[in-house]
């Protein structure tokens, strides 16, 4: 092989290398958001469903992510429990956690509910797995003490396992009418745009965190 040609054999071998190099940085960060009906687009187009809207926003603000829709409506805690390692595969990089209003609508213990997404939040953590807290509050209807117990919990977990916390998922959507379904409950397709809006910062610094490695 003449040097003219072993120059441009390596060149091309040096090339390949980088371009290789490239494609693999340029994958995207995996997320999931895994919920219930609130996260799974209860009654609305798949197009419209939260994780949907959210890749959407982070992506316009220039950032490579993907956001899998883990939203099974009905969910509760405790059976967001027990399909949890099977819903999140392996690759995911982080997980936006938003279960808990099924449980206080039906009345469960606020302490099971606590319990459940005690053991969540630690399995995702043995995996190497960043979360995102998305909290709930109390219907007033379930009582002061009721309130009290549940409302608690989700800062009591994102201090305890160290995750981040958006306090209340459909902050800006419940009282407002024009941006729920006919249910009276859950976000029609404005109200998704709202919720997404309201998460945003919250959002983008969380993926930042995970893109940077932290």
């Amino acid at each position: 092989m003449s040097f003219k040609a072993a120059l441009g054999f390596f060149t091309s071998l040096a090339i390949t290398a980088l371009l290789s190099a490239g494609i693999a940085r340029a994958e995207p960060v995996k997320l999931v958001g895994f919920g219930d009906s609130l996260m799974a687009g209860y009654q609305l187009p798949a197009s419209d469903a939260f994780p949907v809207k959210l890749e959407a926003a982070l992506k316009a603000r220039g950032h490579d992510v993907e956001i899998a829709n883990a939203g099974v409506s009905g969910d509760t805690s405790s059976g967001g429990l027990a399909r949890l390692d099977w819903s999140i595969p392996d690759g995911t990089k982080g997980v936006i956690l938003e279960l808990g209003a099924n449980d206080a609508l039906r009345g469960i213990a606020p302490e099971e509910t606590e319990k459940n997404l005690d053991a969540m939040l630690t399995r995702l953590g043995e995996r190497g797995i960043s979360v995102l807290l998305a909290g709930m509050l109390a219907p007033p209807n379930m009582g002061a003490d009721y309130e009290k117990r549940f409302n608690g919990i989700y800062r009591r977990l994102a201090e305890k396992h160290g995750v981040a916390l958006y306090p209340f998922f459909l902050d800006g959507v419940t009282t407002k009418p024009e941006l729920q379904l006919d249910d009276g409950m859950h976000p029609n397709p404005a109200g998704v745009d709202v919720m997404v809006e309201m998460i945003l910062p919250t959002a983008e610094s969380f993926f930042k965190s995970i893109a940077a490695g932290e």
